[in-house]
């Protein structure tokens, strides 16, 4: 019988804003944290470092990228790090970037089912980003984790023009066992957002149960006076919430994901 395998993982459900050094400080707070508490890695919300829009300062976003990742290198955390980046090829992704606790960088993640108006020439950010195609990433041998910003895991029909084509699913087919979900919904206070709320963690709760997956999720808490779009924490591969944080303003969780070898998946 093999040992299984354990990945200790923090998550921060963080105010994100515009003020890129601001975003910088408080992803570097959160690293701190997660080395005082034995995290191996550290899941920030969709945009967290650049604010969620296309419209950042490129320079700005790099240098306090490479901020952060010192400091991550130094305290040895890892990062699933949401921003918004310009890369080398001159294109504007929504990412998720992984880097190993060593500062190694293993690749970007970038949003794929895009927001957008349901017209035949869809308006909004679908317009901004460009797209990779989808992959997983070995974060230590014996264990592939894949990476979902937002919309990609729920697909919502009133804001998604194109087909579901079921990513999560996708990544369990392609040898994930764990999700980093990086999250940054809108919300007012209304009755839709309430709905907004019900569906994305139905939605969070049933495909980590169809792929039999552990999901790590977070959102951003601004407005920190309002429920966030989603909760935030982690959903075992029955379908249930192991760790939930409360639904408004700043909160972080730690915990140990306990990963069967026998679950592991070619690919």
């Amino acid at each position: 019988m093999t040992d299984p395998i354990h990945l200790r993982v923090a998550g921060y459900q963080m105010p994100v804003g515009l003020d890129v050094g601001h975003n910088a400080k408080n992803i570097c707070t959160a690293i701190d944290r997660a080395a005082a508490e034995g995290a191996e890695v550290l899941l920030t919300p969709e945009g967290s470092l650049s604010g969620y829009t296309h419209e950042f300062d490129a320079a700005a976003v790099a240098s306090a990228l490479e901020d952060v990742r010192a400091q991550a290198r130094a305290k040895g955390i890892g990062l699933a790090l949401g921003t918004c980046f310009l890369e080398q090829d001159g294109r504007c992704y929504n990412q998720l970037r992984f880097y190993r606790p060593d500062g190694e960088f293993l690749g970007f993640h970038s949003k794929t089912l895009r927001c957008g108006s349901l017209e035949p020439r869809p308006r909004g950010e679908i317009n901004n980003y460009a797209v990779t195609p989808l992959q997983i990433f070995t974060w230590r041998p014996g264990l592939k984790i894949g990476g979902l910003i937002c919309n990609d895991l729920w697909a919502n029909p009133g804001c998604t023009p194109m087909p579901d084509p079921h990513l999560t699913q996708q990544l369990v087919d392609m040898g994930a066992t764990i999700i980093f979900h990086a999250v940054n919904g809108g919300r007012n206070g209304s009755s839709l957002s309430e709905l907004a709320w019900q569906y994305h963690e139905s939605n969070l709760r049933m495909r980590a149960l169809a792929g039999k997956i552990w999901i790590v999720t977070v959102d951003n808490a601004t407005p920190e006076d309002l429920p966030c779009s989603a909760p935030s924490g982690a959903i075992d591969p029955a379908g249930d919430f192991v760790v939930r944080t409360k639904s408004k303003g700043a909160q972080f969780f730690v915990l140990t994901l306990t990963l069967d070898r026998g679950q592991q998946r070619k690919g």
